[in-house]
């Protein structure tokens, strides 16, 4: 018995520090508002203090919070950094994102967040974000609706939250050149987006959406943002056996053509973008690659209408490589934005990392040279710290990190284009259309029968190396 009542005390006395530990972890010290009371706005100071601008600083340099390769007035290939590569801050990663994953419980508790989700809260987050731009020396970022203002009771409540907290990022910018890369709905993370948004069963799920798109647009236009972003990341099935592809996909196309007008209807110049993934979270997503997408928007006649931006990470997902989705966009007019992040090797899902290898940065770098650049889109980091990385300064370092990267390789494609053998190599490949002949087939005048006596001609062709192992020298020349 004496067991039986030590036991219920040792419980009760487990559940109490267990409930003092969970209060505590959702009010820092720092910070004045009591608990359950819900955040105030308020902040006394910086919160990012002792971390400086971050300047350029060259390769020699060894701190970690200084860039080495990004210098953002300098000029490459005619241009400045900063023009080549407009980089943004993506506000969901960096700013809501906890470390959580589907094995364990979230990992990061910055000492500006209560845990709450207030609008309070949202508008301290809002102003934290502001500072880490400006520390960073980045002037664009994107967002979701949702995620910088939390869902109402209903779609007005939610819209009110939403222009509460557009107005104080309006507020921040005044002043400075910071303005929203794109911005973008999110129709993915709520239950009523469980078989899709556009793509629902439900028409009063598709309304919804089409709602949420229509704020999410005017919001964006009113930050002044370049571009808008569909992501479709619930746009696909579990299942063809209750699935008709046809008629969803049709309403795809019908809910894109409704945001392009209403995109002029409010006089939003910016560039409608469509984000491909191949699959995660539905089994397949409609959007599958940049070829799958151009045809889809082929066929419902909406090329004129749409560019695409290219998530290195969703490449690879899709059996390729992000140079491949991006050489794909490039040459057919669609490459407008690039999420820049990649993944592991290892790993079989998006893990939404930020892209450091040098290798793969100059690649990237090569298709948007030959592109002319990509405004009005740029670089986004649609990329996280990895779960064990708690620190406040891990942000910047990831940052910093992946920008140095991306610098590093526009650096590296002006000494390819500089020392001219591999694009040389890759004229020679193809001299022989430089003829009378190739001249005729690439006018798409070659008919057969002129071709046969040709053949008859010449006899058999001689063929020369393609040479593939002095490419890969010549690039890793330049690394």
């Amino acid at each position: 018995m004496k067991g039986a009542k030590l036991l219920v005390l040792l419980v009760a006395s487990s559940l109490c520090l267990y409930a003092a530990t969970a209060v505590q972890e959702t009010c820092p010290a720092d910070i004045d508002a009591k608990c359950g009371d819900g955040a105030s706005d308020d902040w006394e100071g910086e919160f990012f203090p002792g971390i400086s601008k971050i300047k350029y600083e060259g390769p020699a340099s060894k701190k970690p919070l200084a860039y080495k390769w990004y210098n953002a007035e300098e000029v490459i290939l005619g241009k400045k950094m900063k023009d080549w590569l407009r980089f943004s801050v993506a506000f969901w990663h960096t700013f809501r994102g906890t470390g959580g994953d589907p094995f364990g419980a979230p990992t990061k508790s910055w000492p500006w967040e209560d845990g709450t989700n207030s609008l309070a809260m949202a508008k301290r987050r809002m102003k934290a974000h502001f500072e880490f731009m400006e520390k960073l020396g980045v002037d664009r970022w994107c967002f979701h609706d949702r995620d910088i203002a939390p869902d109402g009771k209903t779609l007005a409540e939610t819209n009110a939250n939403l222009d509460e907290i557009v107005e104080l990022a309006k507020e921040l910018q005044g002043g400075t050149n910071i303005k929203p890369l794109w911005g973008t709905a999110q129709l993915f993370m709520h239950p009523r987006y469980m078989h899709g948004a556009a793509t629902s069963p439900e028409v009063k799920v598709y309304a919804y959406a089409a709602a949420q798109v229509k704020k999410a647009l005017e919001v964006t236009h009113y930050l002044g943002g370049e571009n808008y972003v569909f992501w479709g990341g619930r746009e696909g099935y579990q299942t063809l056996l209750n699935t008709d592809m046809k008629k969803e996909l049709d309403h795809l196309a019908n809910f894109l053509q409704a945001a392009v007008d209403h995109k002029k209807k409010i006089g939003f110049e910016g560039t409608l973008l469509i984000e491909p993934k191949p699959q995660e979270p539905t089994k397949h997503q409609y959007d599958w690659d940049v070829a799958t997408s151009f045809s889809f928007l082929q066929k419902y006649g909406l090329t004129g209408e749409f560019k695409i931006n290219v998530e290195c990470n969703h490449a690879t997902l899709s059996g390729h490589s992000c140079h491949h989705e991006l050489e794909t966009a490039r040459i057919n007019g669609l490459l407008g934005n690039i999420d820049a992040n990649t993944g592991d090797p290892q790993v079989g899902w998006d893990t939404d990392e930020f892209l450091t290898d040098i290798s793969e940065a100059t690649l990237v770098m090569s298709s948007v040279v030959k592109n002319g650049g990509l405004a009005p889109g740029g670089f986004n980091f649609d990329a996280k710290l990895r779960r064990e990385s708690t620190d406040v300064e891990d942000m910047f370092i990831a940052h910093i990190s992946g920008m140095d990267t991306m610098a590093r390789g526009l650096r590296n494609v002006a000494k390819l284009i500089e020392d001219g053998s591999l694009d040389e190599l890759v004229r020679k490949r193809y001299q022989s259309f430089d003829s009378e002949i190739g001249a005729m087939i690439e006018a798409g005048k070659g008919d057969f029968e002129t071709l046969e006596k040709k053949v008859l001609e010449w006899g058999e062709p001689i063929v020369p190396s393609g040479k593939q192992e002095l490419a890969e020298m010549l690039f890793q020349s330049a690394l």
